[in-house]
This record gives structure tokens, sequence and C-alpha cells, in this order.
């Protein structure tokens, strides 16, 4: 008798810590069950996924059975989704149609997302509203002291991200106005700068492509976006692989799955072969073990390695710079890119050697030497990398403890920064191995 209660208290064991590998079912909360029969009242039924907490991914969908490579993982009626066309058959239509200049598809969207909120329990898209995020961290959304921290290239994005959106609402208040006879409140409360900011990361992070005819009510920007309830609870995995697209014929959004998954594990969808730093720019996370992923190499970081005194430098710079070899420079999982290392073997040039840089575009080695400078050069920029990426998650950890408020943007600019130093570690390693083989 004793036996088989230890062999069933460890089977209950391994089901617990299976259960929280996992993750945990929310189909019960209130909110996903609303959300449920607002959808099944559209026409959608499923009986693939079910809601739940993932504790490595956070909220996310899970497979209520086993999915096999070919399986539809989700098909969700056009009635379901919220997109320019939503828009225009609701009360804002007529205001978005008689405006001049025309609206952009995505203002549109924003404007709807907003007013929705804004209307609380008379919205009827409140069950969809109801489980949307109430803050982002898309860079745009980040504090300026964790903006600081970005790596230089992703710093530049994002505070173009945050002009971006600034300019949208300075350029929409006109607009705004013209809403105000909807409105017994004044639109300049319900229109404002961080209900925008929240409306436009919703779109920005959360929509589907899908294409729209183009109508005269808006303007040439390309009418493409549409949010999908339910099916945004997918986290994105940079190792499946699927099919996604509306489908004509069912008049359906579908998601086919070429990855197979098991019963209660997290289904995952793929965004694209994303590297982190876009992912942290688009998408506001950070994928671990990404294998897309790279350390951007700035132009300043890589000059600064070469003597200014070379006579021809200038000359050197100019044909990097025209042949686009001054952008797009990494290190990555296998070590250095080969537009890295060409741009390096391109500044390495002896004076006698310069005349052949044609010949290094292409990838032809031109000397023993210039082979060998490239990746000494190399290893040093790597080196200086790895240091600057310990000495800011030095800082990272100090704020941590300083300031408890930014807990949540700091841990996901650290995690970035990690997977960095972890990349320039790898191509250190591979660095060495080289210099030893040659």
């Amino acid at each position: 008798m004793k036996k088989s209660r230890g062999r069933t208290g460890r089977k209950r064991r391994r089901k617990h810590l299976q259960g929280f590998l996992d993750g945990v079912n929310c189909s019960h909360k209130l909110e996903y069950i609303k959300l449920k029969k607002w959808l099944k009242d559209r026409g959608f039924e499923d009986s693939n996924l079910r809601p739940a907490e993932f504790w490595d991914t956070g909220r996310g969908l899970m497979a209520a059975k086993a999915l096999q490579a070919g399986d539809l993982i989700i098909s969700l009626p056009e009635k379901c989704l919220l997109t320019t066309g939503t828009v225009l058959s609701s009360c804002l239509g007529g205001y978005i149609g008689r405006w001049k200049p025309p609206v952009s598809p995505l203002l549109a969207l924003c404007t709807f997302l907003m007013a929705e909120k804004h209307a609380g329990e008379k919205s009827p898209w409140k069950p969809y509203l109801d489980v949307l995020p109430k803050a982002y961290t898309c860079p745009a959304c980040l504090d300026h002291d964790v903006l600081n921290l970005l790596p230089e290239p992703l710093k530049e994005k994002a505070q173009e991200q945050r002009m971006m959106i600034h300019e949208l609402f300075v350029s929409s208040k006109a607009f705004f106005s013209s809403l105000q006879p909807l409105f017994a409140e004044n639109t300049g409360t319900i229109f404002n700068y961080s209900a925008l900011e929240w409306a436009w990361c919703t779109i920005n992070t959360r929509t589907i492509y899908m294409k729209h005819p183009r109508r005269e009510c808006f303007s040439l920007e390309p009418d493409v976006y549409a949010l999908a309830p339910y099916l945004d609870l997918l986290n994105h995995s940079p190792n499946v692989q699927v099919k996604a697209a509306f489908n004509e014929q069912t008049r359906s959004y579908e998601i086919w799955t070429n990855s197979p998954c098991r019963k209660y594990q997290e289904v995952f969808i793929c965004y694209g072969p994303h590297d982190n730093q876009r992912l942290l720019l688009e998408y506001g996370f950070v994928a671990m073990d990404n294998p897309h992923s790279s350390v951007y190499v700035s132009s300043d970081t890589l000059l600064k390695y070469f003597s200014p005194l070379d006579k021809q430098r200038k000359a050197k710079v100019s044909v990097l710079k025209d042949h686009d070899f001054l952008e797009n420079l990494t290190f990555g999982w296998d070590g250095p890119s080969w537009r890295l290392l060409t741009a390096l073997k391109v500044l390495s040039l002896g004076a006698d050697e310069f005349a052949c840089w044609r010949r290094t575009l292409l990838g032809d080695v031109i000397s023993d030497r210039n082979e060998q400078q490239a990746l000494d050069t190399a290893a040093k920029i790597c080196h200086f990398l790895i240091e600057e990426t310990q000495h800011v998650l030095l800082q990272i950890s100090q704020l941590k403890r300083d300031k408890k408020n930014l807990k949540t943007h700091l841990a996901l600019v650290e995690m970035l920064h990690s997977e960095n130093l972890k990349i320039l570690q790898k191509s250190a390693e591979i660095l060495c191995n080289l210099n030893s083989a040659t």
C-alpha cells in the first residue's frame, strides 16, 4: 500500500511540476468568459486554444489538444476583426468622411480605440478592450532614464518613435476637436496624449497584416491593419513556422501551424525573423536565445580603431559609404558578420593595396596581413563592446535597487543587454579560434 501511495505522490508531483512548466489555465477568469461569449456571438468557435499564464512569456494561449504540423490553429471570422471598415460604420464615419485633408487609416483606428475606451460600459467592444494591456513596454513608453540605457542604434529609433507619436498627436488636435458634437465631455480630455500613446501602441504591437481596398476618405498611407481579438493573445517564438492569411472563401483570418505542439503547451506564432532590437522596438519584448539576434557596431566605434593619420582613411570611408558598408555591421551567434569583416578589410588595406578595394568588397583575399588585421580589429571591437555591455548591466542593477517603480522596464532592457553579452562572448570565442587557426 505504501509503495503505490508513493508512486501516486511522485506522479502527482510530476504532474504539478509539468503543469507549472506548461502554464496556468485562465479560462475561468471573468474577462475571458465575457470575451469568449462576445466572440461566439460573432460566429467564433474554438476548441484548440485556452487563455493561460506562462512563467516565462506571461499571458498567452495553450493547446487544449495536441497540434500536428499542418493543423489549423485558429480561424477568426471577419465580424470579429476591428478594421477601418469598423471605424467607418461607427458614429465616427461621417466625421472622417468630411475631414480635410483626409486622416490616415492609423489615426482612424487610434481615434476609434480612444473613443470606445472612453465609452466604457456602453462600448460594444468592451469585452475586447478589457483584455488589452493597460500599459505597454515599447521604447516610446519607457522612462527617460531607461531609454538612455538602450544600445545606441535602438535609442535613436526609440526617440524617432516617440517623436512620431508626438507629431501625430499635435497634427490631429483639430480633427479631435471636430468630434466634439459626439461627446458631452471636452474632446481635449478624451483624446489626450497618453490615450493616443496607448492606442498607437495597441495597433503597433497587436495588429495583423490585412490589405484593405483604397478609400477616398483616407490619406494615401497603406490601409493594412486589423485588430484580431483573442488571436492577438498568441505570443511570438522565432523557432516556429506558421502560415497566416485572410481566407476569402471562409471570410476568416486563419493561422495554420507548421510546428507540432503538445497538449497544454503554449502555442506560438512567428512575427517574422526579427532580432531582439526590432522585437523590443515594435512589440515591447525580448526573445531569449533568439537565433536572429545580433549586436550592432556603429560607424563611430568602427572608425575608432583606425589611425586618423592614414592618408587614405577618407577615401576608404567614402568607399564604404558609397557602397552602404557603414550600416548593419553586426556580431551574431556565429561571430562577426561578413559585412563587418568586409568593412574592416577595406579599412585595413595598405597603401599599396588600396587600388584593390573593389575586389575586397567582392570578398577576395588581398593579403594575409590584411585578413589578420581585420580579424584582430574585430576581436578588439568585440572586447570593447563586451566591457561596455557589462558596464551598462552594472548601471541597470544599481537602478533596479534605487528605482523600484521602473523595475519592469529595467528588467526588459537588462534582458536585451544580457542577450547581447552572450552573443558578444560567443563571437569573441569564435574570433579567438580563428586567430589560433591562422
